[in-house]
């Protein structure tokens, strides 16, 4: 790792507290990578961020953040001046940048970094990474929590997260010291290898794997597509030790699963990365082609799904959707505003689809499963799903960190915004402990009391967040582990009368938006 700044030794006289640092000094120390990431990071900041944020205010955060190193360092500010504190003496002086002079500010940064460096063993101690790291942490603290920056080790993991990695394709655990194999991912270099879950992994390219730990172990199976990894294996009841030479492939863990159940087919998605609807149009072609009988429904499980890749929620939608708008983004940013669109395409020809959504449904699963309930294409059976309806964008800075940045807020086809709201299902089955149909009986009987939320619920505006837990309340948030909701919904698609009836509560179009506060 490389030092963050030239280290001076020099000599102090006696004195009451610390003394300011030179200007001179204070120019020595600027570090041109530093400036280099502080001006990506704080250029993209105040120009993408949701909401109009000042330069100023970012980089004196920023700067505020190196306490998080040495507490006993503080920023304050007059009109025209920056200045770093210790123990209460001032210690560097420098005057403000023009107000807009996004490098200007970096610099300042920077060479507050490297005052702080002379006089601070902690900072001193920190690498450049640590440095970063506090920087980003304060500039990125005053806006909100899904706004987060990610060194170059983690963003490297986020990455192979959503891209994928060159890997073997396995998962694992650790048993009594022991690394087991508990997954092979199907047509991966482990499973052309008939490695199985139960496989103990004794070496890893000729080196016992004792006392490693899971960053060893990534690190050695981890590496360049169509390289070679050399696995040691010990199989239950063969006491001899196998011998595999795997092809390294670039792996992207499936998020999509699949199986069929009395004519239904339940699919169930985890997270949405970079495979993912291509995965759905697999498995909703298997289905149609492979099926000796007719699927008279899908159900799509959506619950627990945290979210991931925008744009293969919208793909997934546009598998099921012949037209209409699937989702609207807005932010303060030009390149934030995308209206998208179906392309003229149902892969399964209008089968009937109930949704799976819970509290912790979120993100690109919300989009998925408010595009297919407000294009009037399925039910949504469940309770309020999280809420969570801004887009992230990740920016790339030269130190290969990232910054995953809020700039935009999703807009649900029928015109209300997600963020703090959610979906709310039209089975709501919150405190339900059974699956029959009696819960979706119950819940038709309430139509007019179910649509008029969803009249409100979709309101064109920004909700005050009074009012979102209020609508909220009326499909309470919960975490719906189990089987309960898929009986039901399954329940629902096996009678047709109901699922009409059901779909029909979704259409508020013939209501006259009632107006709510927004204050």
């Amino acid at each position: 790792m490389p030092a963050l700044f030239f280290v001076f030794i020099f000599t102090l006289s006696a004195c009451v507290g610390p003394q300011p640092l030179k200007q001179s000094a204070l120019n020595q120390l600027s570090n041109a990578e530093a400036v280099d990431v502080f001006t990506a990071g704080f250029d993209s900041i105040t120009s993408r961020y949701l909401y109009p944020v000042s330069l100023e205010a970012v980089a004196v955060e920023g700067a505020r953040g190196l306490a998080s190193i040495s507490p006993d360092l503080a920023i304050t500010t007059t009109p025209e001046q920056v200045e770093l504190n210790q123990n209460g003496f001032t210690i560097a002086r420098l005057e403000k940048p023009k107000p807009n002079d996004v490098r200007g500010w970096a610099v300042l940064v920077a060479k507050i970094a490297g005052a702080a460096r002379i006089k601070s063993d902690d900072i001193m101690m920190a690498d450049l990474e640590q440095i970063y790291e506090a920087v980003f942490d304060g500039a990125l603290s005053q806006l909100d929590i899904f706004s987060r920056y990610a060194g170059a080790k983690q963003a490297r993991g986020n990455r192979a997260k959503r891209d994928g990695f060159g890997g073997i394709g396995i998962r694992y655990k650790f048993r009594n010291g022991k690394i087991v194999i508990t997954e092979v991912i199907k047509d991966t270099p482990a499973d052309k290898a008939k490695l199985i879950p139960g496989d103990e992994i004794k070496r890893i390219n000729n080196r016992p794997t004792l006392g490693w730990n899971r960053k060893d172990i990534s690190t050695a199976l981890r590496g360049r597509a169509t390289t070679l990894v050399n696995l040691g294996i010990r199989r239950a009841k063969n006491p001899a030790l196998m011998q595999f030479e795997l092809k390294r492939a670039h792996i992207v863990f499936p998020t999509v699963s699949s199986l069929m159940r009395n004519h239904l087919l339940i699919l169930r998605i985890s997270s949405f990365n970079q495979n993912t609807a291509r995965s759905m149009q697999k498995e909703l072609e298997r289905a149609l082609n492979q099926t000796t009988t007719d699927i008279r429904g899908i159900v799509l499980d959506l619950r627990g799904n945290p979210g991931g890749l925008l744009k293969q929620s919208i793909r997934a939608a546009d598998l099921l959707l012949t037209q209409g708008t699937i989702i609207s983004t807005r932010g303060r940013h030009p390149d934030s505003l995308h209206t998208y669109e179906a392309g003229g395409r149902d892969l399964v020809g209008g089968i009937p689809i109930v949704v799976l959504v819970d509290s912790r449904t979120a993100s690109a699963a919300e989009i998925l499963a408010a595009a297919l309930q407000d294009r009037g294409r399925a039910v949504v059976v469940g309770t309020t799903s999280f809420g969570k309806g801004t887009v992230q964008t990740v920016i790339r800075l030269p130190n290969d960190g990232e910054i995953t940045l809020t700039w935009s807020r999703f807009k649900a086809p029928t015109g209300y915004y997600l963020h703090g709201l959610g979906i709310r299902p039209v089975i709501c089955t919150s405190g339900r402990k059974s699956a029959n149909d009696v819960v979706i009986k119950d819940q038709l009987a309430e139509k007019y009391d179910t649509r008029a939320s969803l009249v409100r619920w979709r309101h064109p505006g920004l909700h005050s967040k009074s009012t979102n837990l209020t609508l909220r309340r009326t499909c309470p948030a919960e975490e719906r582990l189990g089987n309960d909701d898929v009986k039901t919904a399954s329940q629902l698609l096996k009678n047709q009368a109901l699922f009409q009836q059901a779909l029909e509560i979704t259409d508020t179009t013939d209501q006259a938006l009632k107006p709510i506060d927004t204050h």
